[in-house]
């Protein structure tokens, strides 16, 4: 049976199983034990093996890409058509979101009852992502920071936009010294890579083990019950996301860059179902990067450069996600944000996805942010804690997807350009 089939076999059965669960204890001690002692820690473990290489990846894939450009301004030019398609992608997802929120409205007329509750059961996770949200850092310190004074602190506190950085400036300096001094530390970068490939297949080939127990631990705590109280909010999203993924993008895919739809889905199927499983743009970006290569025929070179940027700047899912999450919250406390204040979340949402860390639950102190900015209450967030799981989920298949349709156009471009990369 084919990986992806295995994994997609671990993820439908852990949810039965869950499911089936809850429905029969009730979510009862012993299985809030089971799946603190078993299930969760072993999730947990699985997808910590795949984070656990992210930064030697990056590190080595981005700096030998950028070296195999072989010119600041072929550099450039990729940076450019990168940025831009990053930019564009994560701005139209944002604004689709808003407008299907304003014309649904799934936040009017849900039960206050229900919503007390909500916060009321979430308060303690409500008040640690308040915490976080003190703490995360936005504005010009953002900008200032992305320069690490120390690369090794920065990956070691998983400061993910200053190792890029770190990586862009080594590449660029390997590219730009004589061969004789770069060829040695390019061979050992190179090296790295295939090290860190074979580590991920070693960590991969138990993933349907380590899906299914992430997937358990979700749905036996929390069942259907907390879905079906949120359904319209949660369906909204869901569709929104599924839309933007199975439309927008197709539509991208086939004037931007020629490729077929249907192919282009069908060769990144393992990729979406891996995203899923690990709601993680970081602990998916081995997976994506093999894909693009031998799936896409992405050139090496680009694949290296687009995609660990993708995981950390080009968030398309989440923010589409906050930006319809904010307006929701907006209609449950009866604010009515005019269309300035809908701007200014637009703006927000595209600049924070930025920030975002790529692990699973790393857009929650961000969406807090932006909550405070348009006034509205950042306690509401506690409403929707019990389903982000699921949530996070379906827009990190969004995220992803979107990093390998920014490679392709990115490829596609440099082939029209003449500069040798191979098509897809």
């Amino acid at each position: 049976m084919p990986r992806h089939n295995k994994i997609l076999l671990g993820l439908v059965i852990g949810a039965v199983l869950g499911t089936v669960t809850n429905l029969l204890t009730d979510g009862s001690e012993k299985t809030q034990r089971f799946v603190a002692l078993v299930t969760e820690p072993i999730g947990k473990m699985w997808l910590s093996s795949l984070i656990m290489v992210v930064i030697p990846l990056i590190v080595s894939t981005l700096s030998v890409g950028v070296a195999a450009l072989g010119s600041l301004k072929r550099l450039g030019r990729i940076g450019l058509v990168t940025l831009a398609s990053f930019l564009l992608l994560t701005t139209l997802s944002t604004a689709f979101g808003l407008f299907v929120m304003n014309t649904v409205r799934p936040g009017q007329g849900l039960d206050r009852s229900l919503t007390e509750r909500l916060m009321q059961t979430y308060a303690s996770e409500t008040k640690t992502a308040m915490g976080f949200a003190k703490d995360s850092k936005f504005g010009i310190s953002v900008l200032v920071d992305i320069i690490p004074r120390n690369p090794i602190k920065a990956a070691a506190n998983g400061e993910m936009l200053a190792v890029i950085f770190f990586a862009l400036m080594l590449g660029i300096g390997i590219a730009i010294v004589s061969k004789e001094a770069g060829n040695p530390l390019l061979d050992v970068m190179e090296s790295l890579g295939h090290v860190t490939v074979a580590i991920i297949d070693l960590v991969m080939a138990v993933a349907p083990i380590g899906v299914f127990c992430l997937i358990f631990s979700v749905t036996s705590r929390f069942g259907l019950s907390l879905l079906v109280s949120l359904l319209k909010y949660v369906v909204t999203i869901v569709l929104s996301l599924a839309v933007f993924q199975f439309v927008a993008y197709p539509v991208i895919l086939k004037f931007v860059s020629g490729l077929s739809p249907f192919d282009f889905f069908k060769r990144i199927r393992v990729v979406m179902i891996t995203a899923f499983s690990t709601s993680s743009s970081n602990a998916t970006l081995p997976t994506t990067m093999k894909t693009s290569e031998e799936e896409l025929g992405i050139h090496k070179e680009i694949g290296g450069f687009v995609l660990p940027l993708g995981a950390t700047m080009n968030m398309n899912g989440t923010a589409l996600f906050e930006g319809a999450t904010v307006l929701f919250l907006a209609q449950v406390f009866g604010f009515n944000l005019d269309l300035p204040t809908q701007l200014i979340v637009v703006i927000m949402s595209v600049i924070t996805a930025i920030g975002v860390a790529g692990v699973p639950g790393g857009s929650i102190p961000l969406l807090m942010m932006v909550l405070g900015m348009v006034g509205v209450p950042v306690e509401g967030i506690g409403i929707i804690l019990g389903v982000d799981r699921i949530l996070d989920m379906c827009r990190t298949v969004l995220n992803v997807t979107g990093d390998l349709v920014t490679a392709t156009i990115v490829n596609r471009v440099e082939l029209r350009l003449g500069a040798g990369t191979k098509g897809t």
